[in-house]
């Protein structure tokens, strides 16, 4: 058995990270899909990484860094809004084992009330992890988001910390 593990991401994470998020397969599926420049990433982890309401975490399996997590608290300190992303050769199910240790993590170690979360309206991979994880589809923001050349839904989720202790104690 594969040990999975959430740690969190220091400054010599950062080439790796960048890599993963420049990846064609994952950069389409943000907000931003340009190739974000060594400098730019640099900026947003020094402005992140000491703010004590964001987690910045690295998901490893066996001890390689296979994903990253991102939790930040920003309307008050029990309601965080989550992003996440798998390295692009990460083994199959490593996205179950990811949103699990991360959700593990919010609600136990952080102690949070409520997970939010968003994709993309086209992004049905992720529509249907966030449903398989147990959240909840709270709304769904018509044309919402304009990459450029045209708009799309926003679809927000929501998962309570009752909901998710509920399913694990199964």
């Amino acid at each position: 058995m594969t040990d999975h593990t959430l740690r969190p991401m220091t400054e010599s994470d950062l080439e790796q990270v960048l890599q993963w998020r420049n990846h064609l397969e994952v950069r389409s599926y943000m907000y931003t899909t340009h190739e974000i420049r060594v400098e730019e990433h640099r900026k947003w982890f020094m402005n992140a990484s000491p703010d004590p309401a964001i987690e910045l975490l690295i998901y490893e399996q066996g001890g390689k860094a296979q994903g990253f997590v991102n939790i930040a608290r920003t309307r008050c300190p029990e309601v965080a809004d989550w992003g996440f992303y798998l390295a692009p050769n990460a083994l199959k199910g490593s996205g179950r084992e990811l949103g699990k240790q991360a959700l593990n993590y919010a609600f136990g170690r952080l102690r949070l009330h409520k997970v939010c979360g968003q994709a993309l309206g086209f992004n049905e991979r992720s529509i249907t992890f966030h449903k398989r994880l147990g959240f909840v589809e709270e709304a769904r923001l018509r044309d919402q988001h304009f990459n450029g050349s045209q708009f799309h839904d926003v679809v927000c989720f929501g998962l309570l910390n009752s909901e998710w202790q509920a399913q694990t104690k199964d």
